[in-house]
């Protein structure tokens, strides 16, 4: 069954644009309330800082009670902590209204199940069949009702914190860039909680001001504040907070693919590390050889969470992620979640004793290089001889100290060529020559028709 409007992470878009207007928020509740609970039941909504936020919370509590479905309203909090809380209130599903990483223009709206996991695309595909038809309402009798529960957020501050049994953070002195977001009062707190001297930066939502110049995707500023500081480390998170990069003491960032690292080495040593490690086409191929040094396997899957954790539970796996941060602790959580991942590392520092960046040193990050490859229309790459030959050329030339990865997008008519390996001029070399070989692929089938 195939899918209109649900993408990888939900439905998403501009907001005012279809389908991201309060009329499709409508439809779109009362068509999940006829499948995930056809005889009524309780969801739990939560959301990020956006403008729009209450836009749609609004939308989607009118079309979740006429349905006959109760509503909590539990406000700002990371996507994460609405997975745990929806299986800790024995809610039938969840809701979160964020768009993520993206700038207070877009926003979107995801579901999870009530086990906290994603829904299938079989299921989206069901919500979606009931989308042209007029949303329910049913009788006074029958209408559900809506309760706020924002100060329940603490159960999730208490859960975060028992994935680290004992961690005391005294001493530490910690920046948390929130992104302006849903980490932004219990991100803090945590830490607080735990015992660090915090020095809060992105933490001033006012609607439009998330991800905007701060939090994972635009860490400068606390690159700057870290050493400024003199803190131990600092902290980034992205608007809906399930995405992670750290900064060391220095002011250098410390990435997904070196967070996994750091992670998967410690839990090796413990005899905590189940199943292959998994990332995605694009982690550094620094990260896959120094698991396979310690003696760690690593699979790759496309890119995308939902991927990783596709490949992870086919593989009994519990630890991937992707370079961008957005990290799988399946024996802590059922999401990516960046403050529980940032507790897993800080434990790790305060056991060892060592530094971020003397945890992060061993991992080498190759040079990586990537060029967008506008086309007139999409095309396989590994269609044209052209291309495959061009790629057995560069990989006679990487002679096995680097890897090359060909990647229609999946939104735009793009292909992303990727080259990496240990010596960066030969790769920018080899990307170059790649791209102009796409381009004229690319050309050449718009040509021939």
């Amino acid at each position: 069954m195939s899918r209109k409007y649900f993408g990888t992470d939900g439905v998403r878009g501009r907001v005012g644009e279809h389908p991201l207007t309060v009329e499709f928020a409508l439809k779109l509740a009362s068509s999940a309330a006829r499948v995930l609970a056809p005889k009524g039941g309780t969801v739990l909504v939560g959301k990020d800082t956006r403008i729009s936020g209450y836009m749609f919370e609004s939308a989607l509590e009118a079309g979740f009670v006429a349905s006959g479905v109760n509503v909590m309203l539990i406000g700002p909090l990371p996507t994460p902590g609405i997975a745990y809380l929806t299986k800790r209130f024995e809610c039938d599903f969840g809701v979160v209204i964020s768009a993520s990483h993206n700038p207070y223009e877009d926003n979107g709206i995801k579901f999870f199940d009530r086990n906290g996991g994603k829904l299938t695309d079989e299921i989206e595909a069901q919500i979606e069949q009931y989308l042209d038809e007029p949303p329910v309402t049913r009788g006074s009798s029958e209408l559900g009702r809506a309760t706020r529960v924002d100060k329940s957020r603490v159960r999730y501050q208490e859960f975060a914190m028992s994935t680290v049994p004992g961690l005391d953070l005294s001493g530490f002195k910690l920046v948390i860039d929130c992104a302006n977001g849903a980490g932004y009062k219990v991100g803090p707190r945590i830490l607080a909680d735990l015992g660090a001297e915090i020095v809060p930066i992105g933490s001033s939502p006012n609607g439009r001001n998330i991800n905007l110049n701060c939090g994972s995707t635009s860490p400068g500023l606390l690159q700057l504040t870290v050493p400024g500081v003199q803190a131990h480390a600092g902290i980034a998170l992205d608007g809906d907070g399930d995405r992670l990069v750290m900064v060391d003491n220095l002011g250098r960032t410390v990435d997904g693919d070196q967070l996994l690292y750091i992670i998967a080495r410690d839990r090796k040593k413990k005899g905590l590390l189940r199943g292959p490690v998994v990332g995605t086409v694009m982690s550094n191929l620094g990260l896959e050889h120094s698991l396979q040094k310690e003696g760690i396997q690593f699979r790759r899957a496309k890119v995308g969470d939902r991927y990783v954790m596709e490949l992870l539970k086919e593989t009994g796996g519990t630890l991937g992620g992707e370079t961008s941060g957005h990290l799988l602790a399946l024996d802590h959580t059922t999401t990516g979640d960046a403050l529980i991942c940032a507790l897993q590392v800080l434990a790790i520092m305060k056991e060892t004793g060592s530094s971020l960046a003397e945890l992060a040193a061993p991992m080498p990050k190759y040079p990586q290089v990537m060029e967008n490859v506008r086309v007139a229309k999409k095309i396989d790459p590994f269609s044209s001889t052209q291309i495959t030959d061009a790629v057995a050329r560069a990989e006679t030339k990487l002679a096995g100290t680097g890897r090359i990865v060909l990647r229609p997008s999946g939104t735009e008519p793009v292909i992303r060529v990727m080259v990496e390996g240990r010596d960066e001029k030969l790769v920018r070399e080899i990307c170059r020559e790649l791209a102009s070989t796409v381009a004229a692929a690319a050309e050449q089938k718009v040509a021939v028709g």
